[in-house]
């Protein structure tokens, strides 16, 4: 019997993951596995009515019997103040249910889906997920702006980073006393479990969390490998795992539309704002459109009621009307989760429609999902959809209602037009206007029911409210009465305390933009730097598999069929003998380096008007920013605030950096930092990134001005020193940058609202010299302090217009060796190293007696093979020239193979 096998033992044998908690645990979760590159595993609720279909009263009497809980923790005053946040595209319903529980308190659900002429009141990135970008769209955008408890639902609660960002990122523009996380599940690791409370005396405010049930999930190591493997092992050619994908067939009956008569002054959902005027409206509705359903459905004996991806309350209500009207009906909703299916009881997800997206989404077409629908024995399904998703796509061969037809004999579409706000910071709508907006619970639980706070609300505390609920319970205790009423909807009543405004106190209008993309990544989680030292405004993306070999990378980047920032090299490992001269080239170079450093950083804050912001351009750059921002606090006792950033020429600058820059910081104060320039790329390719950010986004006040360590190419005006010198920090890749790899920007693994990403090499901590170089250079800064104040005075007089003669220099060089492709050039020191770590080098120009600074140079030129060539009249110490025509059959200057080492 299929019932009887917990929908997590497949997974948990094959990969070892473990469920660990309460008795409800297995019936409240199964698992599954993820095409998704940065998490292995899912959990897959039984009660949500996403992935798996489940009796409409169980669903939504979960999120229901979560909203009493919270009415009671907050007690009738503060629950009436209240407002609930949902999180799409899983908690759109769930958090909607809570709000009906908490007495119909005005609802707000985040969105995937931008609409014109609503202004923006916030956005948040979601790390793990594969779609990532949210949007806060309210009509009203005061609704988020009140002092009362804000109430944040999703389906389960694990790390908390997206529900804790998205509260310290609404708290610093409207800061209230209280909040309350609700979700069905509570599965925090051991590590996670105190993160709450420090949170909440972070903020200054009291955070509460009220589950239905508490667990955890214990991952073996190496679990994202084995889970992608076993995918890859499912997978068939065509797409089809275990056969859990059904074969198309020719559909069984053509779908039958139904006019719902849904009324458009009601929203379809969240998305916009939903408030107890609405609820009424809503109840005194559907009992006609339970009507029209229930006549397009005939004789049908199980029906499904299948929503639509965020658009999961509406036909929740509908089945719930259907249910109580004596139907056999259960709920799920399509997805844009991409789920591996595999047809075995003891896997949650058992079987995979797969259609093209019928809503044209903002960011492109792509695969959707309908899972556990087909082969599962209903004779008939409602698909309801908003009128933005009624497109030709839907009806499309291979669409949604085609992929149904195949596989249920009768298809019924029911459309519910796209609710349009009428936007403006006027309209409000008063309690008042709707006294009968209150409305009783459903099946006698007692909306109106509520009891004195618990205790007195402090200024901080955090405090966890857990009950183990089963599905099955939650709806015993929601149809504890048979009265007569209990096969009805919801009606309206005046009791006074279950009456919430849906409008919020006046407060300064939310921004068009805000940014809740995550946090900085730091040290020691991300990166070997102290976490104070820099913020790393990027992606963590350290499981996922980048590295390819060197001679494979650079065939794609030549032949055009990848971009060098698509991949990563493999990390060179330095000889013994390498490791000696990084050393003794740091030994005598530290004080050079720590002038420089004292240079840079004197001009920034001589010409800056504000307080300094230094953003690095990750990788070179931030050894460089983390130097300056040591010199800034040990000369001046300047805090200065640090980030990583990247930047890929050709592709620019990320974008969402900026945008969480400028949310945080005043443009205008942030200065770029990067190691050194070559022939001015990166210096040119900034500028452009810029220009294109503002008109994108209409954010002014970056200045594209780059400031460098070492400027030998002469291309930007704040600069430690123009010479052409070894920087150690040249030397090594990740083991001398704060163990993070070169910045990585690929389709599949960076969506359009993502920062873009990096790997953190842990395992190469036993050669990690990051800090001793940092230590090494920042032990000299009082040494030259004289120097540098001399310096500076000299140079901040003098003229630093760029005279660009470095690009000069490559334009010049790239013609006279017949290469014909500046990018292939790579002038001075630092860029020169990088063409031995990471490229295929054909050979190498040295400036005639170039001396101590090219001994890491000559050493790795041997190594590989590269001819190592004296000119004169070189601008440079050396340039390095990378082949210019590569194949893995190319050969070097001596005829053989270019081989890496």
């Amino acid at each position: 019997m299929d019932d009887v096998v917990w929908s997590g033992t497949w997974v948990a044998e094959r990969l070892g993951v473990e469920l660990i908690g309460g008795e409800e645990l297995p019936g409240l979760l199964g698992l599954a596995l993820r095409r998704n590159p940065k998490r292995a595993h899912l959990l897959v609720s039984n009660v949500l009515g996403k992935h798996v279909p489940q009796r409409p009263g169980v669903v939504y009497g979960s999120g229901f019997s979560l909203g009493l809980r919270v009415r009671d923790l907050l007690g009738p005053d503060e629950a009436a103040r209240s407002v609930v946040v949902g999180y799409a595209e899983t908690a759109t319903g769930l958090g909607h249910s809570v709000a009906d529980g908490l007495g119909f308190a005005p609802y707000l659900h985040s969105t995937r889906r931008p609409v014109d002429g609503v202004a923006s009141a916030g956005g948040f990135e979601e790390s793990h997920s594969h779609a990532t970008s949210h949007l806060l769209l309210p009509e009203d955008p005061k609704l988020l702006a009140g002092d009362g408890p804000l109430v944040l639902v999703d389906d389960e609660f694990s790390t908390g980073n997206t529900v804790l960002n998205t509260i310290r990122d609404l708290h610093e523009r409207f800061p209230r006393e209280r909040y309350v996380i609700v979700a069905l599940v509570d599965m925090r690791s051991a590590e996670d479990l105190g993160r709450l409370e420090a949170f909440a005396r972070q903020i200054g405010a009291r955070v509460d969390l009220v589950t239905g049930a508490a667990g955890t999930v214990r991952l073996p190591d190496g679990v994202l490998e084995k889970g992608q493997a076993l995918v890859a092992a499912h997978e068939t050619a065509a797409d089809a795992p275990d056969g859990s994908v059904p074969p198309p067939r020719t559909p069984l009956t053509a779908p039958v539309r139904v006019e719902l008569g849904w009324p458009t002054s009601i929203p379809d959902g969240g998305r916009h704002g939903f408030g107890a005027p609405h609820a009424a409206a809503l109840n005194e509705a559907l009992p006609a459109m339970t009507q029209r359903l229930g006549a397009a459905l005939g004789g049908a004996r199980r029906i499904l009621v299948l929503g639509f991806e965020e658009l999961m309350y509406a036909p929740l209500r509908l089945a719930v009307a259907l249910e109580r009207a004596g139907r056999d009906v259960s709920y799920s909703t399509t997805t844009r989760s991409p789920v591996l299916a595999v047809d075995d009881p003891g896997y949650a997800i058992r079987t995979r429609l797969v259609f093209p997206a019928h809503d044209e989404p903002a960011d492109g077409p792509g695969e959707r999902y309908a899972y556990n629908v087909a082969g599962a024995g209903f004779d008939a399904v409602v698909a309801v959809v908003d009128s933005v998703a009624d497109t030709p796509e839907l009806h499309a061969p291979d669409g949604l209602l085609a992929q149904l037809a195949a596989h249920i004999p009768h298809v019924v579409l029911a459309v519910v037009p796209s609710y349009v706000p009428e936007c403006g910071p006027e309209r409000t709508v008063e309690a008042s206007q709707a006294p009968e907006a209150a409305v009783e619970a459903p099946q006698g639980t007692g909306a109106t029911r509520g009891t004195q706070a618990r205790e007195a609300t402090r200024a901080v505390h955090a405090r966890e409210v857990t009950r183990a609920t089963s599905a099955p319970e939650v709806t015993q205790e929601l149809r504890a009465t048979s009265a007569p009423e209990d096969t009805q909807e919801p009606r309206a009543t005046s009791a006074p305390e279950a009456t919430p405004a849906i409008h919020a106190p006046e407060a300064t209008q939310a921004p068009e933009r805000s940014s809740m993309l995550p946090e900085p990544l730091r040290g020691p989680a991300f990166s070997s730097y102290a976490p104070e030292e820099v913020g790393w405004l990027l992606q963590d993306l350290s499981d996922v598999e980048l590295e390819a070999p060197t001679e494979e990378r650079e065939e794609a980047i030549q032949s055009g069929g990848a971009h060098y920032a698509e991949s990563l090299p493999v990390e060179y490992q330095p000889s013994a003998q390498y490791q000696e001269l990084f050393h003794a080239a740091l030994e005598t170079s530290a004080a050079r380096i720590a002038r420089a450093v004292g240079t840079v950083t004197e001009t920034v804050l001589a010409e800056k008007a504000g307080t300094p912001v230094l953003v690095s351009l990750a990788r070179a750059g931030t050894p460089v920013g983390v130097l300056m921002r040591r010199w800034a606090q040990a000369r001046h006792g300047l805090e200065l605030s640090h980030y990583a950033v990247s930047i890929v020429r050709g592709r620019g600058i990320d974008a969402n950096a900026l945008r969480w820059l400028a949310a945080h910081h005043d443009p205008a104060d942030v200065v770029f930092v990067d190691g050194w320039t070559g022939k001015g790329a990166i210096t040119r390719e900034l500028a452009e990134a810029i220009k294109e950010f503002e008109r994108a986004e209409g954010i002014t006040g970056f200045d594209p001005e780059i400031a460098v360590l070492a400027d030998p190419g002469s291309c930007v005006r704040t600069y430690g020193t123009r010479e052409d010198f070894l920087i150690p920090s040249a030397c090594l890749n990740s083991t001398v940058s704060g163990l993070i790899s070169r910045t990585v920007l690929r389709a599949d693994l960076v969506g359009p609202d993502d920062f873009h990403g990096g790997k953190f090499y842990r395992e190469l901590a036993g050669v990690d010299v990051s800090n001793a170089f940092l230590d090494a250079v920042a032990a000299r800064f009082d040494e030259v302090a004289e120097d540098v104040a001399t310096g500076v005075k000299e140079l901040l007089a003098a003229d630093r217009t760029p005279t660009w003669e470095g690009w000069a220099a490559v334009e010049r060089i790239s013609e006279e060796y017949g290469i014909h492709d500046v990018n292939l050039v790579k002038p001075g020191v630092g860029e020169t190293t990088r063409v031995l770590l990471r490229r295929v080098p054909w050979k190498i120009l040295a400036q005639r007696d170039a001396g101590a600074d090219l001994a890491h140079v000559r050493l790795l030129a041997e190594q590989r093979g590269v001819p190592v060539e004296e000119v004169d009249g070189l601008p440079y110490t050396c340039v390095g020239l990378i082949h210019p025509q590569f194949t893995r059959g190319a050969t070097g200057a001596d005829g053989k193979a270019v081989v890496s080492q």
